[in-house]
């Protein structure tokens, strides 16, 4: 289970530059933001994100970001597409 704050969570808030204005947690469709009792998002079900964006695109200050999956590294890299193998 993924806890709210914790590195490996699919969306951060910048608390300080998050003013409250409630967008985020409006257009998110899993419900994963909540507000904070001074109005900020809060990653309160991070387990639920679907990554669909919503809330990076509409927060008018960036103060959110979804972040990606790390890609998994291939199992050959450039060296060996280079060689020919």
């Amino acid at each position: 289970m993924i806890l709210a704050g914790d590195p490996e969570a699919p969306v951060l808030v910048r608390r300080e530059w998050c003013k409250g204005c409630g967008i985020c947690i409006a257009m998110c469709p899993k419900k994963v933001l909540e507000a904070e009792p001074d109005g900020k998002a809060l990653v309160a079900r991070p387990e639920d994100c679907i990554k669909c964006e919503m809330c990076e695109i509409m927060c008018p200050d960036f103060a959110v970001r979804v972040v990606a999956k790390k890609a998994a590294a291939p199992a050959q890299g450039r060296e060996a597409v280079r060689d020919g193998k």
